[in-house]
């Protein structure tokens, strides 16, 4: 018998859903079109929720949704929705608390069972074609013999869901002291591999918010044990095959506890925050490697994710085809002992010892994913080199290999450009240009900027998520708010133009009035112009991207310093204040919130430079690893709050404020920095 219906998919423009079009299950996409039929036709709806760069959604696909038999079961008993989580965050936020309460796990693919209204009552990750089929069967036959059971059940669990996006009332507002700080670390220190850097298990995610509240906590206390543990971490991963030591940027994450063997796809979101926290590193300590890494991640940014818009495109697939034509997972990036003998030659003893192409390098397969263990001064006394001499070997064989490597056919692309993920790569742009005064940055940072405020935001004020083939799609969720208004600060903090911090005002305005709910303290994830999946989430902890309301509390704390509101102050603390006692039990979930703690707890700064030499001295300043301030300056009179009446004509004045209150102007750098990194100050 012909299904009635046919795959939807075909009409969408995500990379990922398009995967999907030739599938022969009927998959739909999420909209109320297809809520509507399966609440009409009183059929159960199963939500599949994956991303183009993710291995495993492409495995199950190849064995069950390819699968004649699985689609008749799936087309037969229900209403089959294709989800890419990274166009709908908020559709995956919902259905992954789901998945984590009935497992204790998740992950992609993502796999949910749910009633006709959306209400979800079962759910995992990957499953083989066998199980999937009997539970598919399994769960069918019970909601027809038993739908009452099934009710209770999705009931209970949206019970449960709203419970995780709830926030305990402020019965007495509390001071915040360094001793919250210290139980913090406290409380997260037995999880510190000392040895490879990052936390205690295997897979390792990179985790930059983590990193860089550690970097800021460490400089701010001078807490040396701390500061260790950043650059063994730091270290670790750009030695580690997590790098990619010829093409540039970093993998999703490591499979093993030493970085070694990457899950291999690329992601935006993890590279631009990356750039930041190596190029914030690279101010503290003027390690060589950390800037080495945000040149050569910038460098693949640039070659491989930016559009002829100055849009950053989402990520690079982990697999692509080996010699024999089969996909497989990063073919594209390892190498045989053979293959670089040939292509090196008499450089490859060098190589071999700085990459270790032996017992420790080997992945699998006779393939080795290079991963480094020592220093160019290390390998240079065992060649007898010079650490120049090292530097231009590997040099020689990076660009060999390169060209070597752009032969084979390179994992696919996801070519959407998600506001979110943009603007912490226009953040990362914007920080590599702080710390290493190159222009190129700076010029990037600003036509990712103009394209973003261009394309996808709306006459209204209001943002769209995604954008491809030339228009914006999708209705704004919080994060794509908060890191925008974030990334625009800073770049007004190097360019001193006035036009991104107003536009920052204009996004926070928008969620005031869009996504705030003023009895709860709180934002919520999605716009009240959006129709609720089950409850109206609340985005609260700090992942591998830091929580939309913990960017959202910095973003109105820093503004209310620029531009004196007291209302964004007052905001900025009750959301603090509401949060703290989540954040103290569990730190390693909450890095940003704890950043943004730090601010209470010690004196923060504002910088006020004005004169005719303001963006000279402004970036002098910016080349300093200055945590807990905030930057203004002009090169004419201002009315901005935290400048106004602070210009004279003809003279550079440099205003040192704590907490708006003021010094007596300076007339040097060298004596702002000397105060700003005054211990005493604190």
């Amino acid at each position: 018998m012909k299904n009635k219906y046919e795959n939807a998919l075909i009409h969408e423009t995500s990379p990922y859903l398009l995967q999907h079009a030739g599938n022969p299950v009927n998959w739909m996409p999420w909209n109320k079109e297809t809520l509507q039929k399966a609440r009409s036709e009183n059929k159960l709806i199963l939500v599949s929720i994956g991303y183009a760069a993710c291995h495993w959604c492409h495995v199950m696909e190849k064995e069950s949704f390819e699968d004649p038999e699985v689609a008749r079961i799936m087309n037969t008993h229900f209403i089959n929705i294709k989800v890419d989580r990274e166009e709908r965050p908020d559709v995956d936020q919902i259905y992954m608390d789901a998945v984590q309460i009935m497992t204790g796990g998740g992950g992609w693919p993502l796999n949910a069972i749910a009633l006709p209204d959306g209400r979800p009552f079962w759910g995992g990750t990957y499953f083989k074609k066998e199980h999937w089929k009997s539970y598919l069967t399994q769960l069918a036959t019970l909601f027809s013999d038993d739908p009452k059971k099934v009710e209770e059940y999705a009931e209970n669990l949206k019970k449960g869901i709203q419970g995780l996006h709830t926030i305990p009332v402020i019965e007495k507002e509390r001071e915040f002291l360094a001793e919250d700080l210290r139980k913090a670390i406290n409380d997260w220190e037995p999880y510190f591999d000392l040895k490879y850097g990052g936390p205690t298990r295997a897979p390792k995610f990179m985790m930059p918010v983590n990193y860089q509240f550690f970097l800021k906590y460490a400089y701010t206390t001078g807490d040396q044990d701390v500061l260790r543990y950043v650059n063994t971490t730091l270290t670790k991963m750009a030695y580690g095959g997590v790098f990619d030591h010829i093409g540039g940027g970093f993998a999703r994450y490591s499979v093993d506890s030493k970085w070694h063997v990457p899950h291999f796809e690329k992601m935006l979101y993890d590279n631009g925050q990356l750039v930041s926290l190596y190029s914030n590193a690279f101010k503290v300590t003027h390690n060589s490697l950390y800037k080495n890494v945000v040149i050569q991640t910038l460098e693949f940014v640039e070659r491989e994710l930016l559009s002829e818009e100055f849009g950053f495109y989402s990520s690079l697939d982990a697999d692509s085809p080996d010699k024999e034509g089969k996909s497989e997972e990063g073919a594209f990036y390892v190498w045989t002992e053979k293959e670089l003998k040939e292509f090196l030659r008499e450089d490859f003893p060098v190589f071999k010892d700085y990459f270790n192409i032996n017992h420790f390098g080997l992945w699998e397969h006779g393939n080795y994913v290079l991963i480094r263990t020592e220093t160019e001064a290390e390998i240079a006394t065992k060649h007898g080199l010079t650490p120049n001499e090292v530097d231009a070997v590997i040099s020689r064989c990076r660009k060999l290999l390169f060209e070597e490597q752009s032969k084979r056919i390179p994992p696919g692309l996801d070519d959407k450009i998600l506001t979110s993920w943009n603007a912490l790569m226009l953040k990362g742009y914007a920080d590599a240009y702080k710390a290493m005064g190159n222009e190129h940055y700076l010029d990037i940072a600003q036509k990712n900027a103009h394209f973003l405020t261009a394309k996808l935001m709306r006459p209204d004020g209001g943002l769209f998520h995604s954008y491809k083939n030339g228009q914006g799609k999708i209705n704004g969720y919080l994060e794509d708010y908060a890191l925008l208004a974030d990334a625009l600060i800073t770049l007004y903090e190097i360019t001193l133009n006035e036009t991104w911090l107003e536009t920052s005002k204009q996004l926070i305005e928008y969620c005031r009035e869009h996504f705030y709910d003023a009895s709860k303290g709180i934002f919520y994830f999605t716009s009240d112009e959006d129709d609720p999946i089950v409850t109206r989430s609340i985005e609260k902890s700090d992942n591998v991207i830091p929580a939309s309301n913990s960017v959202m509390h910095q973003v109105l704390f820093r503004l209310s310093h620029f531009l004196g509101e007291a209302s964004y102050a007052s905001i900025a603390q009750k959301m603090m204040q509401g949060m703290f006692s989540e954040i103290m039990e569990y730190p390693y979930s909450h890095a940003h919130w704890l950043n943004g703690l730090m601010d209470y707890v010690f004196p923060f700064k504002e910088i006020a430079i004005t004169g005719p030499h303001a963006n000279t001295l402004v970036q002098t300043l910016n080349q300093e690893y200055l945590p807990g301030i905030i930057t203004a300056g002009t090169i004419s009179p201002s009315s901005m709050f935290l400048l106004n009446e602070r210009f004279v004509e003809g003279k550079n004045l440099i205003y040192i404020c704590t907490n708006n209150t003021c010094g007596l102007p300076l007339h040097s750098i060298e004596e702002a920095l000397e105060q700003l990194k005054s211990k005493s100050s604190l």
